[in-house]
């Protein structure tokens, strides 16, 4: 379970995962209201990672994920 950045570029959300160095734009976000935010992660790279679902967070925020 890695530890990624979540940060808010031009309105747009990307993830970095520091290990693999990788930066991504997120595709699709599972659950995207302000009570229940999170679940499955798609990224513009073709991967998926899982969020546990949680209050929406102010950005930036390090938080540990899984592959989906």
């Amino acid at each position: 379970m890695p530890s990624v950045m979540l940060r808010e570029n031009e309105g747009q959300l990307s993830l970095y995962i520091a290990k693999k160095d990788l930066e991504a734009m997120v595709v699709s976000l599972e659950h995207d209201s302000s009570d229940h935010w999170g679940g499955r992660i798609e990224l513009d790279d073709g991967s998926a990672w899982y969020l546990d679902p949680m209050d929406k967070p102010k950005l930036p925020k390090t938080v540990r994920v899984r592959r989906a």
